[in-house]
């Protein structure tokens, strides 16, 4: 193994006391072992990958668990390539024991089992996060580290004992925390695992049962908890696992997913789903905004979501008369009660369009039991199944539905919805009737969602019916040929092996291949997901609510959000709000720190939003840019991101408001919607007041302001 000759440190001149020998050579010992080990682990995961891609490939179980080792496998190279040594985080000194204790994305051990890395996750890792000078946990002193392109170019240490004041002269004024959040923005959300505070780890490691609401403002690290926690709880809770459902990250919009799109996999978590609401639906990416305000409320109720059951269930009626059904030469009756009986076969919960193949199969086992002639079973279910005036009945009765149809009747056929939803008044039916019934609006998706996991998928049938023709011509076909070849004496064997082709397991198993037809990918977001978390959770209707209750059975949620960035207003009590949509077991965690925007920036936006909601918890600002905040006019734009770009080598600003505004590699341009749960170095707001009026303008302006952590302009017509 080649000795590492690089120092793991490249601290600046200005911190050259940092650089003391005294202080960092047994953190160079230590990263010397971590890198030869991850070395060794490197290349003995490349030799194991090679080795299971060459592997043979096989059959059934055997094929699935060769390809589930290949992605594991893949997925820890990935997880190395990512990092060097800076998947150390930190290390930590307990009181009674002087010898260090170094923490890790992962855990980490070298040949011999000697721990490197302890996983942060662990929960021997927590005094890392939660020590705190009122309550240490045990801890002497904590180090942690600043890594740049995979080098350390600052370090803090803390001490919570006397003793540990000694040789510790890296002891800065402020916390590892407030340094990181001065640094410079980037397009990815920042790596503050490090960083962690006690009040925010003590969240990320609450138990997964119930809801779990995290209430806070901007700055607080909502979002540094909520990911951070859903990485905790996958590693966690065994509950949790892939296998056992998983986990679903929802976010307000795509350019948040950018956003934070590094940070679960550099936590160690690859298996979680990300997605917006628009994603759970496939209509959603091409829905617009609904335009009259009164039709988006109408929409936003869960009651009209629930009323697609009835909606469904209007194409589920059994004749009310019975019919005659000839087979061959014979008629069999098909009473009423017999309809009934078998549009009861499907089990509680089956999707109304594969309901429809039990309900089939149910009515071909009727009638061949009724049935007394003199053919036999197999003959009679085939003349059956070709009996078009029985399929055409049961395709009046139980038809296969497409969701976007059903949706649409009820925004194009007013009666329909009338008996689909009878509280609606008639001007409100009214109203929610337009001439494009299927010009899809984001406030339609929770209905369309609804209609989908109800019908489940038509073409599943369609899909099924195929591949029994084919299954059937093809057993026909090698029984026939079977039996020439038995009548012919062209083969004997001895044992009877030939004659045993008869039998129908062995001819099924011959044509299994041959009827393989190709199927769609799975839905990865269809669910059931054994725990969601939630982001800008308060913007969520009711009816948006419904979506994902469906996926969550176990009503397992992390809820993260403010309700004064509600941009629709937000009156209830997250306990109100959340157990009318349908959630008990509720907990609330406030986080009431800013630890993001400047002392000077909230001094100007928290005027604007007391002015609408008096009682909003807005949080305390710790840190200050000493820059102030900026007005001046809408021409001054241009000067003003250029004296930025050029006096600033790195950052990223962002222009809110002005949508003619080109973006450009580290200049940013967002409406103020879509700048939520992001951040910038330098915030320009356009016009501020053309946001709009009321809460939302006001809402708008907030959040738009909010996003700066070093310097706010404001720019007037």
């Amino acid at each position: 193994m080649t000795p590492r000759t690089t120092s793991a440190f490249d601290l600046p001149d200005h911190l050259s006391p940092k650089a003391d020998t005294a202080l960092i050579a047994r953190d160079e010992q230590h990263f010397a072992a971590i890198a030869e080990s991850l070395e060794q682990l490197f290349a003995d995961l490349s030799d194991r990958l090679d080795a299971a891609r060459k592997a043979p490939g096989g059959k059934g179980r055997q094929a699935v668990d060769r390809d589930m080792e290949v992605r594991r496998l893949a997925a820890r190279l990935r997880a190395l390539r990512r990092f060097g040594l800076d998947l150390c985080i930190g290390r930590m000194v307990s009181a009674d024991n002087p010898e260090p204790v170094y923490v890790g994305r992962r855990g980490l051990t070298d040949s011999t089992g000697r721990r490197l890395l302890l996983d942060w996750r662990s929960p021997a890792a927590e005094p890392f996060f939660g020590a705190t000078h009122a309550n240490p946990m045990g801890l002497a002193s904590r180090r942690r580290y600043r890594w740049t392109r995979g080098r350390i170019n600052d370090y803090w240490d803390e001490v919570f004992t006397p003793d540990g004041l000694e040789g510790h002269a890296a002891l800065d004024d402020q916390s590892a925390f407030i340094a990181s959040l001065g640094g410079s923005r980037s397009s990815r959300m920042r790596d503050v695992l490090g960083t962690i505070q006690a009040d925010q780890d003590a969240i990320i490691r609450a138990g997964s049962r119930g809801a779990l609401v995290v209430d806070g403002g901007p700055g607080t690290g909502k979002t540094v908890v909520a990911l951070h926690r859903t990485a905790y709880l996958r590693y966690a809770d065994p509950r949790l696992g892939h296998r056992r459902g998983g986990v679903l990250f929802v976010g307000p919009h795509q350019p948040y997913l950018a956003y934070v799109s590094d940070v679960l996999p550099s936590l160690g978590e690859e298996d979680v789903q990300t997605c917006t609401l628009r994603d759970l639906v496939p209509r959603g990416a091409a829905a617009t905004v609904e335009a009259d305000p009164e039709v988006a409320r109408l929409k936003s109720s869960a009651d009209l979501v629930k009323a697609i059951e009835t909606a469904v269930r209007f194409y589920e009626e059994p004749p009310a008369k019975g019919m005659t059904v000839t087979v061959g030469e014979s008629d069999v009756w098909l009473s009423a009660d017999e309809w009934a009986e078998a549009f009861e076969a499907p089990g509680p919960g089956t999707p109304h369009n594969e309901a429809r193949d039990e309900i089939w199969e149910e009515l071909l086992t009727i009638l061949t039991d009724k049935y007394d002639g003199d053919e036999p079973d197999e003959l009679v279910r085939r003349s059956l199944q070709q009996n078009r005036e029985l399929l055409t009945t049961l395709n009046r009765a139980w038809p296969l539905l497409e969701a976007t149809d059903i949706v649409a009747d009820l925004w194009s056929v007013p009666a329909y919805l009338r008996r689909c939803a009878p509280w609606l008044s008639p001007d409100d039916v009214r109203k929610l009737q337009r001439a494009d019934a299927q010009a899809w609006t984001v406030s339609d998706l929770p209905l369309l969602d609804a209609a989908r996991q109800r019908l489940g998928d038509p073409e599943a049938s369609r899909r099924n019916r195929r591949h029994d023709a084919i299954v059937a011509v093809e057993r026909e076909r090698r029984a026939t040929v079977i039996d020439e070849l038995i009548e012919a004496h062209a083969y004997d064997d001895g044992e009877g092996v030939l004659s045993s082709l008869r039998q129908l397991d062995l001819q099924d198993a011959l044509v299994e291949d041959e009827a393989t037809l190709p199927s769609t990918e799975p839905d990865r977001l269809a669910g059931p997901f054994a725990h969601i978390v939630v982001d800008e959770a308060q913007e969520l209707t009711d009816a948006e609510w419904q979506m994902l209750l469906l996926r969550c059975p176990s009503r397992s949620f992390t809820i993260v959000g403010d309700r004064a960035q509600a941009r629709h207003g937000f009156t209830e009590s997250w306990q109100e709000r959340l157990e009318r949509i349908g959630l008990d077991r509720i907990n609330l965690a406030s986080l009431s720190i800013n630890y993001r925007t400047p002392k000077e920036v909230m001094a100007e936006a928290e005027p604007v939003i007391r002015a609408v909601l008096p009682d909003a918890n807005v949080p305390t600002s710790i840190r200050s840019s000493d820059i102030p905040v900026v007005h001046g006019s809408v021409s001054d734009l241009s000067p003003i991101l250029d004296a930025w770009l050029a006096a600033h080598s790195d950052g990223i600003a962002c222009v809110i408001g002005d949508p003619t505004f080109q973006a450009t590699s580290r200049v940013r341009s967002l409406t103020p919607e879509l700048s939520k749960g992001l951040e910038f170095d330098l915030v320009v707001l356009v016009d501020p007041e053309s946001f709009g009026e009321g809460i939302e303008g006001a809402v708008d302006r907030y959040v738009a302001m909010t996003r700066a952590t070093q310097q706010l302009v404001v720019l007037n017509p």
